[in-house]
């Protein structure tokens, strides 16, 4: 079964989402699983930072594609009320009151590279790969993608990266604002870590209330969530994701109908 592990270094607790065998890929057991080590993190007053990373060679390969084509038979009022749940399972990385630092190793593709996007920091292996995907799926964004990504890059460049869903790599990641550095991927792990042990040396009630002032604007995420759910639950029901998802399995272009 997925798992995320918790490891503690002093003041530093690091979760470490695990389903290696899938490349680290979204699922509603593995957010259970992330929800759920979030809040053993959030009842323990010692905790100072946090750092989020994958295990393997991966960060995410993004959402689990047999749910989304289990979500295909869904009606549209189940999809949404799906999606709302699955997007809180993940994201509530966000209602941690000290700060996040994603250490993004390997592929972060689709939601996973949204979560990454929702932490308060970002180090990034260079040569990741990258992607907001939904698109070249026959999928509307989720998981905040369309709240976060414009929030780090800017509207123009979150634009293209919607519209086209093309890759990019770490690098690339880092001259957009959309991550702090890019470093080597043996070096990601460890200044992630790095960053955190500063940030946790620091007067924690101070902390907390920067992680506050600095933090994402609620109440215009929870619009973006409650808008990306409705429009997923419509994309469900198109023969567009159909091929998306037949193409992706097959490994090739796919050929969209705009049914």
């Amino acid at each position: 079964m997925p798992d995320v592990h918790l490891e503690r270094d002093g003041a530093v607790a690091t979760l470490v989402l695990d389903d290696t065998r899938r490349k680290n890929a979204m699922s509603p057991e593995l957010g259970d699983a992330l929800a759920a080590r979030v809040r053993e993190v959030a009842r323990d007053a010692s905790v100072r930072a946090v750092v989020l990373s994958g295990a393997g060679d991966a960060f995410s390969a993004g959402g689990d594609l047999a749910m989304l084509e289990r979500l295909r038979a869904a009606s549209f009022a189940e999809a949404r009320a799906f999606m709302l749940g699955f997007y809180a399972r993940y994201l509530s990385i966000t209602e941690l009151d000290v700060p996040v630092v994603a250490a993004v190793r390997g592929p972060a593709i689709g939601a996973g590279l949204c979560v990454a996007l929702a932490c308060d920091l970002v180090i990034v292996d260079e040569d990741s790969r990258l992607a907001l995907n939904f698109a070249s799926l026959g999928l509307h964004p989720g998981m905040g993608a369309t709240y976060l990504a414009p929030r780090r890059a800017g509207p123009e460049r979150a634009a293209e990266l919607l519209l086209t869903g093309r890759r990019f790599t770490g690098r690339d990641a880092a001259a957009w604002g959309m991550a702090l550095e890019a470093v080597p991927a043996e070096h990601v792990r460890p200044r992630a870590a790095e960053l955190a042990a500063q940030i946790a040396g620091n007067a924690p009630l101070v902390v907390r209330a920067l992680k506050k002032s600095l933090g994402l604007d609620r109440a215009a995420l929870a619009a973006a969530l409650d808008r990306e759910a409705y429009e997923q639950a419509v994309s469900y029901a198109s023969e567009d994701l159909g091929e998306g998802l037949r193409a992706a399995s097959e490994k090739r272009r796919p050929a969209f109908s705009g049914r």
